[in-house]
């Protein structure tokens, strides 16, 4: 019995799995038991949860499937979409900071977002900078994609839930996990890498030195995007991680030119 890829997700194989069983390579026990899952897993159930969530999906062959995400050492074989599909294709550059972020955050966007109209806001819909940059963004008709690191039927954290049902109704959030998939830590690690995939550079507000916002620049600079960092207050801990990434090279951005030049 061939199964679908659907199926597959739903089971939670993961992409290097998902990589090995597309080669015929040698399988690990762990995988062979998803597989057995999968077959017991209903296609028609799939739809139907699927439908029910008002949730859509993509995969790499969909012309919808971005194809910055392509070049990403691990890139979703499933993407999970709720809303438009538009936004997946349009240029994108990723705000994310710290969840302490506040009201340096907010004015700093302020400034630079109306001007990066060209671009979608790619965030990840967390509590604070991000939470920040999705609302700039929707304020200033500017389209923006949240990334979720669960399925579409769980949300968190509850402070944004009405920022995401925005989002959906203007443009979309999408995950690589199934609904149905709880809250998990790695997750959100994971994460991270769509936001910096999607992006063709990405900006980080107010972040502590251990922020894992700069985890998701990391994975920016690992992916050869261009990073950008706010320069912040020298007696704050929430400028640490943004002043030392300056040091070591990340893109000094005071005004949203700074950025666009180095996209242009």
């Amino acid at each position: 019995m061939k199964l679908h890829i659907l199926q597959l997700s739903f089971a939670k194989v993961t992409r290097k799995e998902f990589q090995k069983i597309r080669n015929g390579e040698v399988l690990k026990e762990s995988t062979i038991k998803k597989l057995q899952h999968a077959r017991e897993i209903s296609l028609e159930d799939i739809h139907h949860t699927l439908c029910e969530n008002g949730v859509t999906f993509i995969t790499e062959s969909s012309k919808y499937y971005p194809a910055s995400l392509k070049e990403i050492y691990d890139p979703p074989y499933v993407l999970y979409v709720k809303g438009s599909l538009s936004a997946l294709n349009s240029r994108k550059i990723g705000i994310v900071g710290s969840r302490k972020a506040g009201m340096y955050t907010r004015q700093a966007l302020q400034r630079i977002i109306p001007a990066l109209n060209e671009f979608t806001v790619v965030s990840g819909l967390a509590y604070g900078a991000d939470d920040i940059a999705h609302h700039i963004a929707l304020e200033e008709n500017i389209q923006t994609i949240g990334v979720l690191a669960f399925g579409h039927d769980i949300h968190y954290p509850k402070s944004t839930i009405k920022t995401r049902h925005r989002i959906e109704k203007y443009s979309c959030t999408i995950s690589e996990y199934p609904p149905g998939t709880p809250i998990n830590k790695h997750q959100f690690v994971a994460r991270n890498r769509i936001i910096a995939g999607l992006s063709e550079g990405v900006l980080v507000t107010e972040a502590e030195e251990k922020s894992g916002s700069l985890i998701t620049l990391e994975m920016a600079m690992e992916e050869n995007r261009h990073v950008f960092c706010i320069p912040g207050n020298i007696t704050s801990p929430l400028s640490a991680g943004v002043n030392a990434r300056l040091k070591e090279g990340a893109i000094f951005v005071t005004k949203a030119d700074d950025i666009l030049y180095e996209l242009q």
